[in-house]
């Protein structure tokens, strides 16, 4: 008989588009993203008990190095919002926010989910090609986080 571990993975992506002031898309990226070792630690403590916050927000930035497992924090945060929506679907979690105007405005090339509106727990980050948000903009993001098993 073979014995076989299983492991739980964690992975997502994410939905950005910014509107121009007249509410006309500019730009649309979409692109995967990191669960980080806080996050799977976050994951891991809320299948215990529910003692760690929620994921109430996200943030975006414009640092440009590599998501590492060892992340906890943006790498230039721009702006960070409360999520506007957060879903369960089986096996995923989408959030859903809102950056209006004059909020995460700039070279946008980072995003992150977190339990709180400084600091707090990072979930995931990920890094991307630059998405222009100009402070007339208004840029909405869509991350769902699929829970799943590997081996």
């Amino acid at each position: 008989m073979m014995n076989t571990v299983e492991k739980l993975n964690a992975s997502g992506r994410l939905n950005i588009t910014v509107f121009d002031s007249a509410g006309n898309v500019k730009d649309e990226a979409v692109v995967k993203n990191l669960v980080v070792n806080s996050g799977l630690a976050f994951i891991a403590s809320r299948m215990k008990d529910a003692t760690a916050s929620v994921m109430s927000h996200m943030a975006v930035g414009s640092g440009t190095a590599a998501a590492a497992g060892a992340n906890t924090a943006l790498g230039t945060e721009l702006g960070r919002v409360v999520l506007t929506s957060t879903t369960v679907v089986g096996n995923e979690v989408s959030y859903v926010a809102t950056f209006g105007p004059g909020t995460g405005t700039g070279a946008v090339t980072e995003a992150g989910i977190f339990n709180a509106a400084t600091d707090g727990t990072m979930l995931c980050r990920t890094v991307f090609p630059v998405v222009n948000k100009e402070a007339t903009d208004t840029m909405s993001i869509s991350w769902t986080i699929t829970i799943g098993a590997g081996a």
